[in-house]
């Protein structure tokens, strides 16, 4: 639970929302975890914060394949 909170179960209504060139952070991808078709995407999850509360969130988090999900961050509370 590095980032603050953990993903509780499964993430949801996955969408990608950049690949490629269009993700604005492509340089730190590849200089932290390796080249590999980069994609961002968002999804929802129950994630349980650093205080023990439990809630319903939009998570954002870049994937390649072959690397997996990296840089997991909240954007917003659903519930």
């Amino acid at each position: 639970m590095e980032s603050g909170f953990e993903i509780l179960g499964e993430l949801t209504s996955i969408e990608i929302i950049a690949a490629g060139s269009s993700i604005r952070t492509l340089r730190h991808l590849i200089d932290a975890y390796g080249l590999g078709r980069w994609r961002k995407l968002k999804g929802t999850a129950s994630v349980r914060l650093r205080n023990g509360r439990v809630r319903r969130a939009e998570i954002h988090w870049y994937e390649a394949h072959g690397i997996g999900k990296k840089d997991f961050k909240i954007k917003r509370y659903i519930d």
